[in-house]
């Protein structure tokens, strides 16, 4: 799979963390090829012992593209989403409809200047489809959710950063570089922590407050069987930098 061409994207292994570009205007007969693809990479990443954290960059735009199988009603944001590993949304531009629903689908968003945000649709007689309505006021709350949802109203990216849509805001220029750094701080801890801290985040959503603390609990108890955990002690002792193995 290492020579594997894509028609609709791009993908990078650097170190312990992977880069998939979505190309912004695939040609006519790329597009059906969108969904299968990026599902062949989630699950080639799943599998991906050295993998810890996934940048996905992408146009916050996506015109003419859906990004939900008619056949099986499959949803792109969903394989996202069902990723164990953290993911960093780099959207070039504005992010409305399903490329809004697309960064919903990540853990932490990175935006630009000038960019804005919101699901328009209403305004054209639809709904978001592809999580919007579940992800949006989870996010940032139900009251705000409701207002851009129901008004179509589009927010800047100063907002959006206030609101905690996104988690910084940075220059057309700097994006790559701004998600390339983050993604490399982050692969240095511990992929176990990591996905255990998600699984916790994610998993206790649903759940009463003690059914969620039991299960912050368990998790945090396992990572004690782990090396990485004994390595963080270790080092921490030896005041040096921890080097994390993922067992």
């Amino acid at each position: 799979m290492g020579d594997r061409v894509y028609k609709t994207l791009k993908y990078q292994e650097i170190g312990h963390y992977r880069i998939l570009d979505i190309a912004a205007d695939p040609n006519d007969e790329a597009i059906d090829s969108r969904f299968a693809e990026i599902e062949e990479l989630c699950d080639r990443i799943a599998w991906d012992e050295a993998a810890r954290v996934v940048v996905l960059v992408f146009d916050g735009e996506i015109p003419g593209v859906i990004l939900r199988s008619s056949m099986e009603g499959s949803s792109l944001a969903s394989l996202v989403a069902g990723l164990k590993l953290p993911v960093i949304a780099a959207i070039r531009g504005n992010a409305t409809g399903i490329g809004l629903e697309m960064a919903l689908a990540c853990d932490i968003r990175i935006g630009t200047e000038n960019a804005r945000f919101g699901f328009p649709g209403i305004n054209d007689g639809c709904i978001p489809s592809d999580g919007g309505t579940q992800r949006l006021p989870r996010l940032i709350g139900q009251g705000k959710a409701l207002q851009m949802i129901l008004t179509g109203e589009l927010i800047d990216a100063s907002e959006a950063c206030r609101i905690g849509l996104i988690h910084r805001v940075v220059s057309s220029g700097a994006l790559m570089s701004s998600a390339m750094q983050l993604a490399q701080e982050m692969a240095e801890k511990s992929p176990l922590s990591l996905s255990y801290a998600k699984e916790a985040l994610y998993g206790g959503r649903d759940l009463t407050l003690d059914q969620g603390l039991k299960l912050e609990l368990d998790l945090y108890l396992h990572l004690f069987t782990t090396s990485d955990r004994s390595e963080g002690i270790t080092a921490f002792k030896e005041k040096k930098k921890p080097k994390f193995e993922g067992i």
